[in-house]
């Protein structure tokens, strides 16, 4: 008997001494392999969330159209074929008009610091909660949502103000962003984002859509597009981290608190890396001679704003959920003093 009360305590001290067992969650991410931010995330951001969650967590991030489209993650996730995703939902528009305000209010934010507020500390993870229960049968919970940097805008040609958009050919995705840049004189032009480079070396548009400056520079979009519009005046990429549902509730409450925390730890340290990356980009592309880095006056920013917020009521009305999701950006901007 002595004996096995020993042996007992044994595999009791065991057991608790012995390092937690983490559960690997598969996330679909819409970063491309190989992008600065996925290297980042993966090398700096990690580690940490097994740090934070005393091991029983660890983040295996896969890229862009990995296991399947990008559109189709919410869907994926809440069947179980992916843990879960990390997506700018700007995909997701076309089955929630909501998801097009969500993931991109198109000039309506300055800094990404202000959408990350949104969501973090104003009424943004609440909508975008109901957006993904629409479209995922409330089988996909939302852990966090935000943007990390704002896109740049290269251009072939100076443009140096508000006015200067009129007639100007944009390469732009179909949607909201395309009809603001109509809104403001410019004429959007539909091109996927392979053929951007092409399109801005042959002269078919006069700026593009693109992506961050760190990343146009990367793929050499200034090089063909010398007169790039940074800080961007329009595309702010909202992004979500999600998780199953069923695999949320199985986290313990504190590791629930400790995924939260964790994604908008890693997206502020993310959007002031990006930053830093952009500026000192920009910095020794002026100082080189070769590129012109434009940067608008905030009273032409603060009038693309105003035209561009008549595009986005008219396309709120496309969904009771889309007019919600603006109502909750329209409040929240005007308390940090973006709206009148």
């Amino acid at each position: 008997m002595r004996i096995k009360m020993l042996a007992l305590a044994c595999a009791v001290a065991t057991a608790l001494t012995a390092p937690a067992v983490a559960k690997t969650y598969t996330i679909q991410t819409s970063f491309n392999a190989g992008d600065f931010s996925t290297e980042y995330l993966t090398k700096t951001w990690l580690p940490k969330i097994k740090e934070m969650t005393d091991g029983r967590v660890e983040i295996n991030l896969t890229p862009s159209g990995s296991v399947v489209p990008s559109k189709e993650t919410p869907q994926a996730v809440s069947m179980g074929v992916l843990d879960g995703d990390w997506t700018s939902v700007n995909y997701f528009s076309g089955q929630e008009p909501a998801f097009a305000i969500l993931g991109d209010l198109i000039s309506g934010y300055d800094k990404p610091e202000q959408m990350l507020g949104f969501c973090k500390d104003g009424p943004g993870e609440k909508i975008w909660q109901k957006a993904l229960d629409e479209i995922a049968d409330g089988q996909v919970q939302l852990i966090g949502c935000g943007p990390y940097s704002r896109e740049a805008l290269p251009a072939r040609v100076p443009i140096e103000h508000f006015a200067d958009l009129k007639g100007k050919k944009i390469r732009s995705p179909e949607g909201l962003a395309s009809a603001v840049f109509a809104a403001a004189g410019a004429s959007p032009v539909s091109i996927p984002f392979s053929e951007v480079y092409g399109a801005l070396e042959k002269g078919i548009v006069d700026a593009a859509d693109a992506s961050a400056y760190v990343n146009n520079a990367a793929t050499g979009l200034n090089d063909v597009a010398p007169y790039p519009l940074y800080p961007g005046i329009h595309s702010m990429p909202s992004m979500e981290l999600t998780l199953n549902k069923d695999a949320w509730n199985d986290l313990k409450p504190e590791d629930q608190t400790a995924l939260r925390d964790w994604f908008y730890s890693a997206m502020a340290d993310l959007t002031k890396v990006v930053h830093e990356q952009d500026e000192k980009l920009a910095e020794k592309d002026a100082a080189g001679g070769k590129v012109h880095v434009i940067d608008w006056p905030q009273a032409d920013r603060d009038q693309m704003r105003k035209v561009a917020r008549g595009e986005w009521e008219n396309f709120a009305k496309k969904s009771e959920l889309a007019q919600e999701a603006l109502d909750a950006n329209l409040a929240y901007m005007k308390t940090i003093g973006l709206m009148d």
